[in-house]
């Protein structure tokens, strides 16, 4: 079992609990306008292929400064299914904890096995309006809040996260929109509003891909204020 890699973090502080190892997988179904890992888009474009042993390997050249486990992220992890599977069945063996980063997109069958392995599922809600989500991603979310649905039911531990875009999904009537659905999932264990960013507006260039949003700047402070206030009171 291969699977096709972009990079890896060895000292990761922003995907999951704990100092973790995360490693960013090839390959994403999903165009977001947003992108900053653009580079991940094409399964076998750019990148490196290791088997489930040879990552475990890497993860334990840094184990010993490790405080938390292994994040699969991307790119989305799912498109590669079967290896993120006997990825995560390895290090379950050797008592790692795995976290999922996901955008929710691809739920199948295959999927619910990965999900037997993981620990912790960092779920991105783009946008909970299935049109608004269809033109910043080029897909409806419908899988998506499917998928959140399947994750109360089973009761497996979820951090929501939702990217926040000037002009795109800062309007309070979807972030109310988004509180109640979250609302009546029974498993979230937080909710974690990050502000976009342009750091990766410099890989559209480099493949030649003109920045969809250019010109839209980060969001401000009082409307970061205003999505934390919604999305984690209701208020």
């Amino acid at each position: 079992m291969q699977g096709y890699i972009n990079s890896f973090e060895s000292f990761g502080t922003k995907d999951g609990p704990g100092i973790r190892f995360v490693v960013f997988m090839q390959g994403c179904p999903l165009r977001c306008l947003y992108c900053h890992n653009v580079d991940t888009w094409e399964l076998k474009d750019k990148n490196y292929i290791y088997t489930p042993t040879e990552i475990l390997a890497e993860l334990n050249k840094v184990k010993a400064f490790l405080t938390g486990g292994i994040t699969a992220s991307g790119g989305e992890p799912l498109m590669q299914a079967s290896f993120i599977l006997e990825l995560f069945k390895l290090c379950k063996e050797n008592g790692i904890h795995t976290a999922l980063d996901t955008s929710g997109f691809i739920f199948n069958d295959q999927a619910k096995k990965v999900l037997e392995y993981t620990d912790l599922v960092l779920l991105d809600i783009k946008h909970i309006d299935e049109m608004a989500h269809k033109d910043l991603t080029g897909h409806t979310n419908q899988n998506i809040l499917e998928l959140a649905k399947y994750l109360s039911d089973i009761q497996k531990p979820v951090w929501i996260r939702h990217v926040l875009v000037p002009t795109i999904n800062t309007d309070e009537k979807y972030l109310e929109r988004l509180h109640q659905f979250v609302a009546q999932l029974k498993n979230v264990e937080r909710i974690e509003v990050l502000p976009y960013h342009t750091l990766g507006a410099y890989k559209w260039k480099e493949l030649g891909l003109g920045y969809p949003l250019e010109g839209i700047d980060p969001p401000t402070e009082k409307q970061l204020q205003i999505a934390n206030t919604i999305l984690e009171t209701g208020k």
